[in-house]
């Protein structure tokens, strides 16, 4: 036992004798780190690059490394919300004191921000305002711009408005705060205010916007932020800043992504031999089955099949980049091709883009100039063949021997056309040619010149201008059943738009630090000018006989114009108190002399708690902000621009008056109102904005209310009164109550794995308050029909209620939870059911939107995802209530039509349109796309070639309860409901 302890001991000893031989040939650093006020950093990590060696700090910030090999070494330290710092020194064998002085990692609170003319750092913003940069952006085949930012904002809602090639989307923030006005977003490009207005044959405005030009997206959401843009930021305003050149050395990139599209889902329908069951179990009561059973066909035709095809599509963009004689550029090119699901359906697009930022009199003067092109040439289907998919007969062939209707299956009636059956699906898309153009080019010249005497004034003119013209053509042959009976169809279409802005403002900047204070004042003119012209054709049959006489006009040039004043003062004391307050004049031509002008001002407060002296030494917390907001902004978009004159339109033809041989023209009056005015919303709003360890971790909380007063919207009034049973006009008042949460974590930060995450969530409730002249808690305004059936109206308007929510009446049910046809409950208990038991159930709005992003980088790989999840929307299922009747599979009409398999549940004979058993939940969770991507870095050796390779999938998954085909429309109303892709995309990115 001696022994073995005696040999323990000296190979103990032999070992510390060897460890004191390489110490005693190295060398140690020892030292100080603080943060920048030089407060001790307890817990930093101090580490020698290169090696395994490493160290903490103790609680006094104090370091001490030894065994450290002599010569060149670099040392750093990091810590958690500050930037990390090297240092190389030459190390003897002697010991070193090397100390550190840290600085917070503030890059998000620095970062610059654009808002209504001007820019501002993140930290001292008074407003409700996010932005989204290029790196955050949604991935895969992106083809419009708003679907970029889908899911990434909160209080932000992007639904597109289906599958169709360029289709859009319909954008609301905070929920929209108008009933007939405009809900839509003021959007705002490079300084330029866009024309959401449609465009003919385009399928949507924003589609004629190259995705691959943007660099960043910043929404602003509450009345401090919008109120500088005045009558149209009622609704939010988007402002859309695409990307520049910069300083160096040209740059080359190209970036090509390829798509496959496939059909996620089905409206689910009976199939041919599900027809015929049903027709042996279901006898018709007044008719009998046999007449039914003579009509069925002997074919199995999947008629969604037949209108649908996977469909391949691919986006290719170039663009140019560096300084040239130190002017920065960007020269870009983008072609798209994309096809539709629908046979036929394609949308091709062409863009080029210029920026060019010369700087000139020693940097007093900065230009920058930005021109926007694109062409457009689509291919229409027919989108109606989707609802005829859904219910034509299964059994019937997609075409005969017959060459009547083009070799497609028709229903006759009385050996003709039967005009009240559905059309063969397949006939509606191939036999109809509905092909547009369009061109659009949009732009500005913003010129800022810093005067030299005084460089805090700055004198900012901005020019722009937004112009389009579409054109198209839609030909239907003479033997097509879709227009049989008036010997085909053809006709043109041509309109243009030519929007213009000039813009000019002045801005002073100055610090007065014997005040502690700094002082931000802007003060500017606007004019708008916007105009459409409109052309009128005539309708001529296939054989080019005129079917419609002559327009009187060839053409309509509906205008109007927009004057405005703005100012802005922004007043900071001690970089901790931010005070700003607005004011806009802005006067339309939309309404009368005496009603033109309206004025919207806002103020704004934030403190900077984390500056106070009783947490700026928490080393912690990088930001600590409480905003505080009041506002007012208008509306006076989407009604038109002449709804207050006395105006006289040309009846159609078929109104002619007849005096002896001749026909006569005569014009008929239209309503009118004189003292239409502006809508008005007030908002206020406050927010916390935070931020811990350099803003790894930082997000923001906003409470708002907004009140909408002189809604714009159109009310039934006393016969006699105008010119029409309805008015436009200003009556009612709605209010917004909201809130909305996002937080951001670096989750993970390391050399080679790190992890962000995004989480946003938003509750909005909107609510009208008032809705007639005369207070009348029951009065109601239809809100929009649906198909089926004549006048059929299912969303109202009313006091108390949700806009656009739904009036229906109360479903019985037997015990087995199965709908009793025609029985609804007597909920005004007066002994009697009827229409006048109807009430509000449910709306299409959500309750909560939540979205989710998640990336994840390994090393050269990423994984992204987004997901989006809407709680509390409810949809009325118009495709069941349409189709899904005894009625409609067996039409007293002398045909048969299929059904939604949701007949087997009801067994209606007929449409109970009214039933709230309609009315669906519609909350979901969609996983938006998975993206991996593969930074391959250089092609070659000594070459700057990088590649970057990405694989993704988009509408990877939905988990909803709604047995329709998609949980998602933003109108509440399930019809005709172009299906949404399932995307499978690879992309390249190479630059050099």
């Amino acid at each position: 036992m001696k022994i073995l302890y005696l040999k323990s001991m000296m190979l103990l000893l032999f070992c510390c004798t060897g460890m004191l031989s390489v110490y005693a040939q190295s060398g140690s650093v020892s030292g100080l780190v603080t943060d920048e006020i030089n407060k001790p950093v307890p817990g930093a990590v101090i580490r020698v690059e290169g090696t395994t060696q490493t160290s903490q700090t103790d609680s006094n910030g104090k370091y001490y490394l030894k065994g450290i090999k002599p010569g060149l070494a670099t040392i750093s330290v990091s810590f958690v919300g500050y930037t990390t710092q090297k240092n190389t020194i030459s190390l003897s064998q002697n010991s070193i004191v090397l100390n550190f002085k840290l600085q917070p990692a503030n890059e998000i609170l620095n970062e610059i921000i654009v808002i209504g003319y001007g820019t501002q750092k993140k930290q001292d913003l008074t407003g409700s305002i996010t932005t989204v940069g290029a790196k955050d952006f949604q991935k895969g085949a992106i083809t419009t711009p708003e679907q970029l930012i889908q899911g990434k904002v909160a209080g932000v809602n992007v639904v597109s408005n289906g599958g169709q090639p360029g289709g859009g989307s319909m954008i609301r923030i905070r929920g929209g705060a108008s009933l007939n006005a405009s809900n839509d977003p003021l959007i705002v490009i490079d300084g330029v205010p866009f024309s959401g207005n449609t465009i003919n044959n385009a399928p949507n405005p924003l589609a004629l916007i190259n995705p691959a030009d943007i660099e960043s997206f910043t929404v602003l959401k509450d009345a401090n932020a919008t109120a500088i843009y005045g009558s149209r930021a009622s609704n939010g305003v988007i402002l859309i800043t695409t990307k520049k050149g910069s300083s160096g050395a040209a740059v080359i990139e190209f970036n090509t992504n390829n798509a496959y599209s496939t059909i996620a889902k089905k409206v689910d329908v009976l199939s041919a031999a599900e027809i015929r069951d049903y027709f042996d179990a279901h006898p018709n009561a007044t008719y009998g089955n046999e007449p039914f059973k003579n009509l069925l066909g002997t074919a199995n035709t999947d008629w969604q099949s037949e209108i649908y095809e996977n469909a391949f599509s691919t986006d290719n963009n170039l663009n140019l980049s560096g300084a040239f004689q130190g002017v920065p550029y960007r020269v870009s090119a983008g072609y798209l091709d994309q096809k539709g699901m629908l046979i036929t359906d394609r949308f091709k697009r062409a863009t080029g883009g210029l920026a060019l930022q010369p700087k000139l009199f020693d940097g007093h003067l900065k230009i920058d100039l930005n021109l926007k092109g694109t062409l457009t040439d689509a291919h229409f289907a027919n989108q109606g063949a989707i609802a005829n998919s859904i219910q034509f007969d299964p059994t019937q062939a997609v075409r005969t021997q017959n060459d009547e209707f083009g070799g497609y299956y028709e229903w006759l009636g009385g050996g003709s056309l039967n005009r009240n059956a559905a059309r063969n699906p397949v006939s509606m898309i191939l036999m109809q040619d509905n092909n547009g153009k369009t061109e659009r080019s949009f732009g500005n010249v913003q010129v800022d010149y810093s005067f030299h005497f005084l460089p805090e004034l700055h004198a900012n003119l901005n020019l722009g201008y937004d112009v389009s013209r579409g054109y198209g053509s839609i030909f239907v042959p003479a033997n097509a059943g879709l227009n049989f009976v008036n010997g085909g169809f053809q006709t043109k279409s041509l309109s243009s738009q030519n929007n213009k802005v000039g813009e000019f403002y002045l801005n002073y900047t100055k610090n007065l630090k014997s005040l502690k204070s700094k002082i931000d004042l802007t003060a500017g003119y606007g004019y708008y000018d916007n105009k459409t012209t409109t052309y009128n054709f005539k309708n001529y049959d296939a054989t080019g006989t005129t079917v419609q006489f002559t327009p009187a006009f060839p053409y309509d040039i509906p205008r109007n114009k927009l004057i405005s004043y703005y100012g802005r003062l922004v007043y900071t004391f001690a970089d901790k108190y931010i005070l700003s307050g607005t004011m806009r004049a802005d006067g339309s031509s939309r309404f009368a002399k005496d009603k033109r002008w309206g004025y919207f001002p806002s103020v704004g407060f934030t403190w900077k708690l984390n500056e106070e002296n009783f947490l700026k030494d928490n080393r912690s917390l990088s930001d600590l902000k409480v905003r505080l907001s009041y506002g007012q902004t208008g509306n006076q978009d989407g009604i038109g621009n002449y709804n207050y004159l006395a105006k006289y339109y040309l009846n159609a033809p078929a109104g002619q008056y007849q005096l002896g041989d001749h026909f006569y023209d005569y014009y008929s009056p239209s309503d009118y109102d004189t003292d239409l005015t502006w809508e008005s919303t007030t908002t206020y709003n406050t927010g916390l904005d935070y931020g811990f360890w350099g803003g790894r971790i930082n997000g923001t909380l906003d409470v708002y209310y907004k009140e909408t007063k002189n809604l714009l919207s159109t009310i039934d009034i006393p016969s006699g009164s105008n010119f029409n049973n309805t008015l436009l006009t200003n009556v009612g008042n709605m209010e917004v109550k909201g809130a909305e949460f996002n937080i951001n974590l670096a989750l993970i930060q390391g050399k080679k794995l790190n992890w962000d995450i995004g989480f946003n969530a938003s509750y909005n409730n909107r609510k009208i308050t008032q809705l007639s002249l005369n207070p009348d808690p029951r009065y109601k305004i239809s809100a929009g029909t649906i198909t089926g059936g004549t006048g059929n109206n299912i969303k109202y308007n009313g006091v108390g209620q949700v806009p656009q929510s739904f009036y229906v009446r109360k479903q019985i049910y037997d015990r087995n939870g199965k709908p009793l046809e025609n029985m609804y409950a007597d909920l005004n208990g007066d002994g009697i059911s009827n229409a006048d038991d109807s009430y509000f159930y449910k709306s299409p709005d959500p309750d909560l939107v939540f979205g989710l992003s998640s990336s994840v980088n390994f090393r050269r790989w990423t994984l992204s995802t987004v997901l989006r999840s809407n709680i509390g929307n409810y949809m009325y299922d118009n495709v069941s209530s349409n189709f899904g009747v005894q009625s409609n599979v067996m039409s007293s009409l002398g045909f048969v039509n299929n059904a939604t398999r949701d007949i087997l549940n009801t067994q209606f004979t007929s449409n109970r349109y009214e039933s709230d058993y309609y009315v669906k939940n519609a909350s979901f969770l969609k996983m938006d796309n998975l993206t991996l991507a593969f930074d391959a870095g250089k092609l070659f050796k000594d070459q700057s070639r990088n590649l970057r390779i990405s694989a993704g999938c988009q509408n990877v998954f939905v988990i909803t309860k709604y047995k329709g085909l998609d949980p998602e429309v933003f109108s509440g109303v399930d019809l005709n409901l172009y299906p949404r892709p399932r995307i499978y995309s690879l992309g390249f990115n190479v630059g050099f």
